[in-house]
């Protein structure tokens, strides 16, 4: 029971964040005051009372987490970090101007903020993934807390998280709803409704608990409920007033997303008491020692091998370096979207159980999953089919933001899937991933390169992306040949080629079969196995139209659009004028997937496509045959 001091000083508290919320949005000119003004109870109790975080030292493995899912009320989180004296008076009225750490939602730039937020429906599937951490692997006793608005209740990914939140049984993860009733244009699905919440979310298997969200009595006695909680994950769900303290915005529509005039701001901040300069001592945590990820001994690398001319699929090949990596990096983890047996991280599984999570057929939460397990220094490999990773785009967009680092794989990619048909072929993800800030994008073509690429990926930073080929593909290269990221390997060349020929991943076989053609034709090509696609060898590609007089054809088991060939095209730009590579300037084919596919083999859809050895052949021919009839001085 909390005593009449203590609720005192929470309201002296509350009324702070308010006040500072307004002051911050309305010198700011932009912002989110009302939505702000209604969590401040919540979060005064939660700061005074209940998180453990020693801000001096943000990366302590024992620290609570504290996400603030509702981004947008971003003033009242830098107004609780004044409170708790880790940013300054001028730092805080510095919001949302260039230059400032405390940009409109929150991001990592601050120390103690591990993810980006603002995109509705993402901080509490993300939090199962730091939930995840501390339950499984890091096996420590901090919580998660996540601050929710009401409006992103409708989003799926919401629904995703609360799932899976149960089905891992995560009692030290704690959402709170902030209920108060209005979105962006007027009231929300279920207004204060807040029974239908709870109802929902028991239904879901976790413990729901009903309060007044400006009651601090009742605040208090379901924090404390929530943290003795050992069995399931609880919920809040917190009745407010957008606006509340200020009778001219509470609980009123229309000002959302508005900061007040002077004139109106000073009104307000009088009716809640006036600027306060409290400064309160956050408690740390009980120091306590991380020996989960050190639990197994860590073996030297063993990548696997693979023989020249065998026959195996990029997939599988994925699945064994996993695989091997699990055994020499502890900190290594996966998660797969119930397609394991397809992308081989079944392998990892089987072999590291305690180390993989399987996320069922529900890609947003495994990516924001695998942002909330690298917030706690885990290298997470999620992997699916590459198609269904759009379903996810949007999280993959803000993990860039968050700066997370994580690793994507996408398997079954391009018309080469064969017989499942468009619904299943990823055409698009290499240009959604290249548009990725800060990302790497990699496309091996036989087993010995995957298994190579993936052991340089696990120290990547940023959003790294392997595409993988679900047909097996001929073994090109030798165990010891060495794949660095922003690379390239040039397979066939000589000192008289005619024109290079630019593949990756499954193309590189058709663009080896069309040397051969062409070969006996007595037309010599130059073949680059260009396997990182972001960043791109643009050192060799240069090299290549210098030596071919410009004349180059790109080859991609992909959309015309933002792939393969946008990635050569973009190496060539702002580099000088056409006559650097030949007095015939640049001269690029793109052979690209142009019409819908269908079902079929891959050597029929391959084909149909036009991206084959016989597209090649005469994409080829055509070039060297305009190249014959140009005059010359």
């Amino acid at each position: 029971m909390a005593t009449i001091e203590e609720l005192q000083a929470w309201h002296e508290l509350a009324q702070q964040l308010r006040v500072d919320s307004i002051r911050a949005t309305t010198a700011a000119g932009s912002g989110h005051p009302t939505s702000s003004m209604s969590a401040a109870d919540l979060m005064a109790v939660l700061l005074a009372k209940y998180l453990r975080y020693d801000f001096s030292n943000p990366h302590d493995p024992n620290n609570d987490h504290l996400v603030f899912s509702k981004g947008h009320a971003s003033p009242l989180l830098y107004a609780m970090y004044r409170a708790a004296g880790v940013i300054d008076d001028r730092e805080l009225m510095s919001l949302r101007k260039f230059g400032s750490r405390l940009e409109g939602h929150p991001t990592p730039i601050l120390p103690w903020v591990e993810v980006a937020t603002g995109s509705l429906g993402q901080g509490l599937p993300i939090a199962v993934g730091i939930a995840l951490a501390g339950e499984y692997l890091d096996q420590l006793p901090y919580h998660t807390w996540v601050l929710l608005g009401d409006s992103e209740m409708a989003e799926g990914s919401i629904w995703e998280a609360f799932e899976h939140a149960n089905h891992y049984k995560l009692a030290n993860l704690i959402a709170i709803i902030d209920v108060n009733r209005l979105g962006q244009r007027g009231q929300t699905m279920l207004g204060w409704n807040t029974q239908v919440y709870c109802d929902r979310a028991r239904a879901f298997g976790w413990k729901a608990i009903e309060i007044d969200g400006h009651n601090l009595e009742e605040i208090d006695q379901a924090y404390s409920a929530a943290i003795n909680n050992l069995d399931y994950p609880t919920v809040i769900v917190a009745r407010t007033k957008k606006g509340k303290g200020v009778a001219h915005l509470e609980d009123l529509g229309g000002w959302h997303g508005q900061a007040l005039k002077p004139d109106d701001a000073k009104a307000a901040i009088a009716q809640l008491g006036g600027e306060r300069h409290i400064t309160i001592a956050v408690e740390k945590p009980e120091e306590q020692t991380l020996t989960a990820t050190t639990g197994r001994q860590a073996q030297t690398l063993q990548l696997p091998v693979y023989q020249e001319g065998d026959l195996v699929a990029t997939r599988k090949a994925y699945g064994d370096a996993l695989k091997a990596l699990g055994g020499s990096r502890p900190d290594v983890v996966a998660l797969d979207a119930e397609v394991s047996n397809s992308t081989y991280a079944e392998d990892f599984a089987k072999a590291y159980p305690d180390h993989y999570f399987e996320m069922y057929i529900a890609e947003q939460q495994m990516v924001a999953a695998a942002v909330g397990l690298q917030v706690r220094q885990y290298k997470p490999f999620a992997s699916t089919f590459a198609a269904f990773l759009s379903r996810a785009y949007d999280f993959i967009r803000m993990a860039a933001i968050s700066r997370a680092n994580i690793k994507l794989v996408g398997s079954h990619a391009g018309v080469s899937i064969g017989q499942d048909g468009p619904s299943q072929m990823a055409l698009e993800d290499l240009a959604a991933l290249r548009a990725v800030w800060n990302s790497t994008v990699l496309y091996p073509c036989d087993a010995n390169q995957t298994a190579k690429l993936v052991a340089e990926m696990v120290d990547c930073d940023g959003i790294v992306y392997l595409r993988t080929t679900r047909e097996k593909t001929p073994v090109l290269y030798e165990a010891d040949e060495d794949f660095s990221i922003g690379g390239s390997k040039v397979i066939r060349s000589s000192d008289s080629d005619q024109a290079a020929v630019i593949a990756a991943g499954i193309t590189v076989h058709e663009a080896l079969k069309a040397y051969d053609r062409l070969k006996q034709e007595g037309i010599t090509v130059r073949v680059i196995d260009a396997y990182s696609v972001k960043p791109i060898d643009a050192t060799t590609l240069h090299q290549a139209a210098r030596d071919t007089a410009g004349k180059l054809v790109v080859v991609e088991d992909h959309w015309r659009e933002g792939g393969l060939g946008a990635a050569v095209l973009d190496a060539f730009v702002g580099i000088g004028t056409a006559p650097a590579y030949g007095e015939w300037g640049l001269n690029l084919v793109k052979l690209a997937v142009r019409d819908m596919p269908g079902s079929g083999t891959p050597e029929e859809l391959l084909h149909a496509a036009q991206i084959d050895a016989d597209a090649i052949v005469k994409a080829v021919r055509s070039l060297v045959k305009q190249a014959a009839w140009m005059p010359t001085e």
